[in-house]
């Protein structure tokens, strides 16, 4: 097992192993003097975990319940929360008890934001359980959910007690949903890890995919401890993720997986900072190799004006300005402010 420790406002551990999700209870128990577990997961992961984390943690001496929402980002919406509110009032939950998020990153977000706000604040537990949430979205303490205008405008910092990684768990993940965690890998290997980068056009990443894991949650870990609030440093963890979520705004949230939006908006960008001369030449053909290589798109499939007007109302928005995350070369980025009404002249619209 693999152990990666974060040192943030509330401390806690990740901890990466086979078969660690059969024995949650067991690594839990230690943290919290909770009597009552809820676990939130949804339609689909719930039917092939739940019983197995629900019975390790009662015998473990939780009294444990379990919230099943359809799956879909389509559902990351505040009536969800409403629900799962719900459901912690009529199980008796009180401030001392765990909340447990099961699945992944649209589960873990919007767990982790419905602990952060029911009865102000109570202690959740990560289990990841996609490529995404295991290399990204279960560390850090951002949780949230999407309003009609655009993706986590509504959300809240909120550190989890644990985050067990169980690599088993990829094993029942469709090829289409690992593609999806690769967007984010990639991104890791671009702003931080040219070794990374390299090892991924080098190798297969299954054929390795516990170095991934534990490199990518290093990486993130070692970014979150220097700001845990996104004020400064961890924006670099956006590369990509402005146009991205943007695309996934124009295909209505359900044309493109997040991973999938991130590498195509990472490449758009790329191609443009590269013409620019703000990157190293032979930058973007590297990462389009590389994206093609898993089957990442290479291109949004939208005018770049549509792009752009999307993106204006992006939450990184600081009033009249965006921060963009922009490659020097691959495995070094920094970050730049565009001032909104000169998107047009900048990106060359």
């Amino acid at each position: 097992m693999k152990t990666v420790h974060v040192k943030t406002g509330r401390s806690y551990d990740i901890l990466i192993g086979h078969d660690i999700l059969k024995n949650a209870g067991e690594y839990i128990r230690p943290l919290t003097k909770a009597i009552r577990a809820v676990i939130v997961s949804d339609s689909n992961v719930s039917v092939l975990y739940a019983d197995t984390v629900k019975k390790t943690l009662t015998e473990h001496g939780f009294d444990t319940s379990v919230f099943v929402f359809p799956a879909g980002e389509e559902n990351k919406r505040l009536g969800t929360i409403e629900k799962m509110y719900t459901h912690f009032y009529e199980h008796n939950l009180t401030r001392t008890d765990i909340v447990v998020a099961l699945g992944g990153g649209v589960t873990g977000d919007m767990a982790g934001f419905a602990a952060a706000s029911y009865l102000r604040g109570i202690d959740f537990v990560q289990i990841p359980t996609s490529l995404l949430s295991q290399v990204d979205s279960s560390v850090g303490g951002k949780t949230g959910v999407d309003l009609p205008t655009g993706k986590n405008l509504v959300g809240a910092f909120w550190q989890p007690i644990l985050v067990l990684i169980d690599p088993e768990t990829l094993n029942t993940l469709p090829d289409t949903f690992f593609r999806d965690g690769l967007g984010e890998v990639v991104k890791y290997g671009c702003i931080k890890s040219e070794a990374l980068f390299e090892r991924l056009e080098r190798e297969n990443a299954k054929d390795f995919i516990d170095d991934l894991i534990y490199e990518c949650v290093s990486i993130k870990r070692d970014v979150v401890e220097h700001d845990e609030r996104d004020t400064g440093e961890r924006a670099i963890l956006n590369f990509g993720h402005t146009f991205g979520h943007a695309l996934e705004k124009l295909n209505d949230y359900s044309g493109m997986t997040h991973g999938e939006a991130v590498a195509a908006g990472s490449m758009i960008l790329t191609r443009i900072s590269e013409a620019k001369g703000m990157t190293e030449k032979g930058s973007s053909e590297r990462l389009q190799n590389l994206l093609k290589k898993y089957g990442l798109p290479t291109d949004g499939n939208y005018p770049l004006e549509d792009i752009l007007a999307a993106t204006r109302g992006d939450k990184k928005s600081t009033g009249k300005s965006i921060n963009f995350v922009f490659l020097k070369k691959i495995g070094e980025c920094f970050l730049q402010k565009v001032p909104i009404g000169e998107f047009g002249a900048f990106f060359g619209e």
